[in-house]
């Protein structure tokens, strides 16, 4: 059913996601439609307020970019679909939840894939040969493009408890993101996966409806978990990038100018986004430890190996027979 929304999708421009003024040649002719799940202060939420400057700045106020954050045009799974259809130009998301478009998307969220943080940006260049070929399957598949995919930091696992090893974890129920691969990769950490979309999150940790979640720590303390979570395990077990997706024929409606100018903006809030998060990582680190948050690593005897290991069985039962191809071409990529 969702492959014949995506082609009405197709068929059909949405007056939602582009809208084309009617004034003079100088008036604002384009305005895109961008919806995100997350808080404006996030850089997750800064980097779309970014690109949205750069785009004005870049087509000379020709494109406007207006902003839609905190689930305003809907959740997770809903904000993919959203920009497959064409009812919003421009959303971002996880690498998983763009897997529910096409299904190898899936494959960049994968637990303990990445050598460091500079292989990653590298197979997640929007030119990288892993990527370009998926791109294009992308685009065929739902009629989404990836315009470019940000650092947005390592996950790891907040508790009310020390968590030290996955045996700790039986029982216990954490959040997942409502997709096959963060649910695998929770249960393989031990715990009980609880699909739990993001907006509801904060909700849930406070009733109790699940007792933990995993996210990076820019995340953490932009909403202000800590005041709901005693401990963060420093777990790291996804370093993943956030992906930047738009309307395939919004974009192939632009001008060629048009569209040059929103490819040089997304390179460089790409750069821009990548380095704040960096940055922002250790600092957000400082400020939990000073708001009292436990912050649990391999010197408090974290055992990292065990949670790896463990995971990475979970994953390779489930997922190596669908993505282990693309798997040995991501561990290629210098």
């Amino acid at each position: 059913m969702l492959n014949n929304i995506y082609k009405l999708g197709r068929l059909t421009v949405v007056a939602g996601a582009l809208a084309m003024s009617v004034g003079t040649a100088t008036a604002q002719e384009v305005t895109l439609r961008y919806g995100h799940m997350h808080t404006p202060n996030s850089i997750a939420g800064m980097q779309a307020e970014w690109l949205a400057e750069a785009i004005t700045e870049k087509t000379n106020g020709e494109v406007a970019v207006d902003i839609f954050p905190n689930s305003q045009l809907g959740k997770l799974q809903e904000l993919a679909e959203a920009v497959a259809t064409g009812s919003i130009a421009i959303s971002h998301n996880t690498a998983g939840a763009i897997g529910s478009l096409y299904p190898p998307f899936a494959a960049f969220d994968t637990p303990y894939l990445y050598r460091d943080i500079d292989h990653l940006m590298a197979v997640m260049d929007v030119d990288s040969p892993v990527m370009q070929e998926l791109n294009e399957g992308l685009v065929d598949a739902s009629g989404v493009r990836l315009l470019y995919a940000f650092y947005f930091g390592t996950r790891h696992l907040t508790t009310n408890q020390e968590i030290k090893s996955p045996d700790d974890l039986e029982g216990v129920k954490i959040r997942s993101i409502p997709f096959p691969i963060y649910m695998a990769t929770v249960e393989g950490m031990g715990a009980v996966p609880v699909p739990v979309d993001w907006a509801e999150v904060p909700t849930a940790l406070a009733t109790g409806v699940v007792e933990g979640q995993e996210n990076p720590v820019n995340v953490v303390v932009t909403s202000k978990l800590n005041e709901v979570q005693s401990h963060m395990m420093l777990t790291g077990h996804i370093s993943a990038a956030q992906v930047i997706v738009m309307n395939d024929d919004t974009w192939q409606s632009l001008s060629p100018e048009h569209r040059d100018a929103i490819t040089e903006a997304a390179a460089e809030v790409r750069e821009r986004a990548t380095a704040a998060m960096l940055e922002a990582e250790a600092e957000d680190f400082a400020s939990l430890r000073e708001a009292g948050m436990h912050i649990v690593g391999p010197e408090d005897g974290l055992d990292i190996e065990a949670f790896r290991t463990r995971v990475s069985d979970r994953i390779a039962e489930e997922f190596t027979a669908q993505y282990g191809e693309l798997y040995e071409q991501i561990a290629a990529v210098d």
